[in-house]
């Protein structure tokens, strides 16, 4: 007689935003995996924050943001590697985060091994965007920004389209704000890349 494992079932559970739930790297790992469809987090305390999938008009804008990126990427593919939102880094301080968009250079990707750039990548990226949505309160976002800058970032894009307003952050320096830019500079970190904002604004 053969025996069949059955699968233990799935169920939803509602957690009130005022219970904070904390997972280790292992389940954070495990909870990413089985839950495809949201993009968790997971802060340097181990607190457990998921992202339900973005509305359409954020939808439409990350994928300009994107699509921007990778056409200056498979010009400069020598330089490095690019990613979308659904890529995870472990950051040095055990944060757990995928930004709406990022960069690596190659000497850091090179260092990693296969099974490091197949899973949650251990490092921060070079490079963040983080695209503000309509649900998104900003200082979270704030933080988040100022986290990957402490982690290692060295040029990060904080777009907010309800405003219309961009916070450039640079490593070492004050967080620069721009009002309703038309595009933004790759610097001296992405040389060369210009991202045009006047679709994001729409």
């Amino acid at each position: 007689m053969v025996q069949t494992l059955t699968q233990p079932k799935t169920i939803s559970l509602l957690v009130p935003t005022s219970i904070v739930l904390h997972v280790t790297h292992e389940q954070f790992e495990a909870l990413a995996q089985a839950n495809r469809d949201l993009r968790l987090e997971r802060t340097a305390q181990g607190e457990l924050i998921v992202n339900p999938p973005t509305g359409g008009s954020s939808g439409r804008r990350n994928r300009i943001i994107t699509g921007q990126l990778d056409r200056w990427f498979e010009e400069n593919e020598e330089l490095g590697e690019a990613f979308d939102s659904s890529t995870g880094f472990k950051l040095p301080n055990g944060a757990e985060c995928s930004p709406d968009a990022s960069w690596v250079s190659r000497q850091r990707w090179d260092t990693l091994t296969k099974e490091q750039q197949e899973g949650i990548m251990p490092l921060c990226p070079d490079f963040v965007i983080e695209l503000r949505s309509k649900s998104d309160n900003l200082k979270p976002l704030q933080t988040k920004m100022q986290q990957y800058l402490d982690n290692g970032t060295k040029l990060g894009w904080l777009i907010d389209p309800k405003n219309q307003r961009v916070e450039v952050y640079r490593r070492g320096q004050k967080v620069q704000i721009l009002e309703n830019p038309i595009e933004l500079s790759g610097e001296d970190i992405l040389p060369g890349f210009v991202l045009e904002l006047r679709r994001i604004w729409q």
